[in-house]
Order: C-alpha cells, then sequence, then structure tokens
C-alpha cells in the first residue's frame, strides 16, 4: 500500500536506519555474517502478507462504501474522530495494534476523500489508540503475547493485572482527543461521488485473512506468505504496485540495528545497576528502554533481568508513547498515513501523552508497591 505522495528521497527513518548500520559494519566488519540472524522474518512475512491483503481491501472499493456510510450516520468531526479512535483501541485489544492499524488508517484515508478532515492528527491518535487499547489483552500486541506465553499466567489474570494502566491510558487518549478535535460538520466534498465496489477482491481478501493470521500464529507465515502471494499474482497482479516495500526494509534494518544495541555489553552491563528488582525501577526501565530500541526488543533485553512480569508490561506498554521507535505500530501507522510532517506533529501529542500517561500509571504502581 503506498502511501500518498510517499518518497523514497523523503524517508529521513529509512535513511538514518541505513546509515547507523553502515556505522556498525564498519565498526564490527565480522558482524555482518549474522546480519540475516538478527532478524525476525516470520514478523517481515506477516507483516508482507498484511499489506498485501490490505491493499487488496483497499484497491476494491469496499472502503469507499464503508466511509460514505460512516458519514451519512456521523456529521460531526470530533464525533467521527472519536468512533475512529475507539475503533482502533477496540480492534488492537482483539486482533493486535498492528493488524488493527491495517484496517482503521485506510479507512480513514479514504473517509478524507470524502470529507475535510485533519488526517495526520487523525492517524496519530490512531496510533496512540492501538496502543492504548493492545495493552488490556494478552494478544493485544507482541510483547503481551511474549509476556503472557513466558509467565505462564490466565488470559483472565493477565487482563486483570492490566487494567489500571489499560484505564489510564484510554482516559488519557479521550481526553486528549476532546482538545485535538473540534465539534464542527462534516461536510461532504462536492461532487463527490460512489465508487463500485469490486466484491470477489474484496471477499477474497477478507476471506483470506483470518486463515493468513491462524497460519502466521501457527508459525507457518513463509508458507501462507506464499498462497497469498501466488493467488494475488494469479488474479491481482496489480494490487502488487500499492504495497509499501519500503515499510519492509524499514522493518528489516530496525531488526538489525536494534538487536545490535541491545546486544552491547555495556547496555546488559547498564540495566544490571539500575536495580530491576524494585518494581518502579523496572517500570521506568520499561518505559525508558523502548524509547531507543522500542517496546518488543525492551521486553525481550529486560525479561532476563527479572521475574516481575506485570511491572514489565506496565513499562515496555506505556513505552509504545513518546518516540516514534517507541513501538513499531507508531511506524506502521506514519507510512501508512502519509502525511508530511507527521514525525514533528506524532511527537508533538505522543510526548506529553506520554509524560502524563507514564506518570499517573507510575503514581497508581508507587502507591500499590506501598501498599
Amino acid at each position: 500500500m503506498s502511501a500518498p505522495g510517499y518518497s523514497l528521497r523523503n524517508d529521513h527513518l529509512l535513511w538514518t536506519l541505513v546509515a547507523v548500520l553502515l556505522l556498525f559494519s564498519l565498526w564490527h566488519p565480522a558482524g555482518i555474517a549474522s546480519y540475516p540472524q538478527l532478524v525476525n522474518w516470520p514478523t517481515i512475512e506477516t507483516l508482507a502478507g498484511l499489506l498485501l491483503l490490505t491493499a487488496g481491501i483497499e484497491s476494491s472499493g469496499f472502503l469507499h462504501r464503508l466511509a460514505r456510510q460512516i458519514i451519512e450516520h456521523i456529521h460531526d468531526e470530533r464525533r467521527l474522530a472519536l468512533f475512529l479512535i475507539g475503533a482502533s483501541a477496540l480492534l488492537a485489544a482483539l486482533l493486535t495494534n498492528d493488524i488493527a492499524l491495517f484496517v482503521v488508517v485506510p479507512l480513514t484515508l479514504t473517509l478524507a476523500g470524502y470529507v475535510e478532515l485533519p488526517v495526520g492528527r487523525l492517524v496519530i491518535f490512531e496510533a496512540l489508540a492501538v496502543n492504548a487499547g493492545s495493552m488490556s489483552t494478552p494478544i493485544g500486541n507482541p510483547q503481551n503475547i511474549f509476556l503472557w506465553q513466558s509467565s505462564g499466567v490466565h488470559f483472565q489474570q493477565f487482563m486483570w493485572a492490566m487494567l489500571p494502566p489499560t484505564l489510564i491510558s484510554l482516559a488519557c487518549l479521550f481526553g486528549f482527543a476532546m482538545l485535538a478535535f473540534r465539534a464542527k460538520p462534516a461536510q461532504l466534498h462536492t461532487g463527490a461521488e460512489a465508487v463500485a465496489v469490486d466484491w470477489p477482491r474484496f471477499s477474497v481478501s477478507v476471506l483470506l485473512f483470518v486463515p493468513f493470521i491462524v497460519c502466521a500464529e501457527l508459525k507457518h507465515a513463509d508458507l501462507a506468505l506464499i498462497a497469498v502471494a501466488l493467488l494475488f499474482l494469479l488474479l491481482y497482479r496489480q494490487v502488487f504496485r500499492r504495497l509499501d516495500w519500503p515499510l519492509l526494509l524499514v522493518f528489516v534494518l530496525m531488526f538489525i540495528d536494534l538487536r545490535i544495541v541491545a546486544g552491547l555489553p555495556w547496555v546488559s552491563h547498564l540495566l544490571g545497576e539500575v536495580g530491576l528488582g524494585q518494581a518502579t525501577h523496572l517500570y521506568l526501565a520499561g518505559i525508558v528502554t523502548s524509547q531507543f530500541i522500542s517496546n518488543v526488543p525492551a521486553t525481550i533485553l529486560l525479561s532476563a533481568h527479572s521475574s516481575d512480569w506485570p511491572s514489565l508490561a506496565w513499562g515496555v506498554d506505556v513505552g509504545g508513547f513518546g518516540l516514534l521507535v517507541g513501538s513499531l505500530a507508531n511506524i506502521i501507522a506514519l507510512r501508512l498515513g502519509g502525511q508530511r510532517g507527521s514525525l514533528l506533529a506524532f511527537h508533538a501529542w505522543s510526548a506529553p501523552f506520554l509524560v502524563l500517561t507514564g506518570g499517573l500509571t507510575g503514581l497508581w504502581l508507587l502507591a500499590h508497591a506501598a501498599g
């Protein structure tokens, strides 16, 4: 799915990751051979499959039909924003944060073709929403899945433990949204016309979604991707032109760069000196570490130093806010949105959101630890 107006020349994140990798390669040339082993290829395969299926849905015209129906029932910018933000949070809790974005962001872009909307701001809040909603369940995001499986706790027990940060994050989210979006009428663009739906293409894309996700969960993302790609090559070859191929490269480079950083001896030594045996220290370490290497690698790194999975989960999930790299979902959202200037705008909202949400959650944790 190509972002509108996308250009490799303007992809600062991609070129930054390339530059970092070059520096690491010059510093330690012997490690170049191990780079492919640092990449989580099932994640790349899953992402590629989701991009392909989402592009199939988008190109079918169904989102245009759905967008018109939404506009017919919601005539206010703020209400529309709250609807999209709420849908993002709910879908993230049920389908994981990344998959939620593959549904909501293309829908938002389609809605913008019918009404005047602050698309960039909406996509930013959808990124915040999927990070907030996904922390509520063990299957909401990759780090929760890892901690749920490694801790061995029951599904309901995990959800109960994550209730405080989830409620705090959602309350802050909708509070910020009330400030960010105005209660003004949303009118159809002049000349906006209904788009015919290619129902066979839509049906194929939707029906393949669940089997693809199931195959990915069963560790067969490679076979699922091959099957989906072959089917689209036979039926809808033009969909491949809509894929955001550089996004896949960004993820590959992130795995390599961030895992090299996480493996540096001084990083492990530093973590051993910050007292991760205390819940508040572990929580803060989860937030801070996520800002530099993303919350999934941070979870894997910090879990080796503590068995306090609830405090770690609170930290790395809240750590998804703040800097763009805090959560891979942030990168996906901004790339799918394709809005110029979105990087600065994202941090203008996400940084204070992290301060408020992280502070309130930290106070809750501190009060609980003291009690």
